[in-house]
């Protein structure tokens, strides 16, 4: 079995509500997902993750986090397999999300939104327990 192509997600968060973005191509076409994509030769995982926003979004971000890893392999026979890696990430509250590359949209949900839309079982994951840190104890 060939190796795990490296992939990197972005989670940008602003009151309460996290930026998706519905994609364009397989494997994911039609799901709303947190802007991301596959790495680049010789970039880390961190740089993907703020490329993929930027191309996905046009949002420059900065102070990646990793948040969380996914080892996320295809149903299908002869499906892709991917190693996930999700990171926080922080910007610059005005700049405005304009979807581009593999995003035929751009939006920001709260975690009750993304509950109702196609999403990933990694994104709702990481959105619920974000949302549930947010909480006061």
């Amino acid at each position: 079995m060939p190796a795990p192509q490296a992939a990197s997600s972005a989670i940008l968060e602003r009151d309460g509500r996290f930026l998706l973005v519905r994609r364009i191509n397989p494997p994911s076409a039609d799901l709303f997902a947190f802007p991301g994509g596959r790495a680049e030769p010789g970039e880390t995982a961190a740089e993907t993750a703020l490329r993929e926003l930027y191309e996905e979004t046009g949002i420059q971000a900065h102070s990646p986090t990793l948040f969380a890893t996914y080892d996320l392999k295809s149903e299908k026979a002869g499906g892709q397999h991917f190693f996930l890696s999700v990171f926080r990430v922080e910007a610059d509250i005005n700049m405005e999300a304009i979807a581009a590359d593999d995003a035929a949209e751009a939006g920001w949900y709260t975690v009750d939104e993304i509950r109702s839309l196609p999403v990933p079982p990694s994104v709702l994951e990481c959105a619920e327990r974000l949302a549930a840190d947010a909480k006061p104890r």
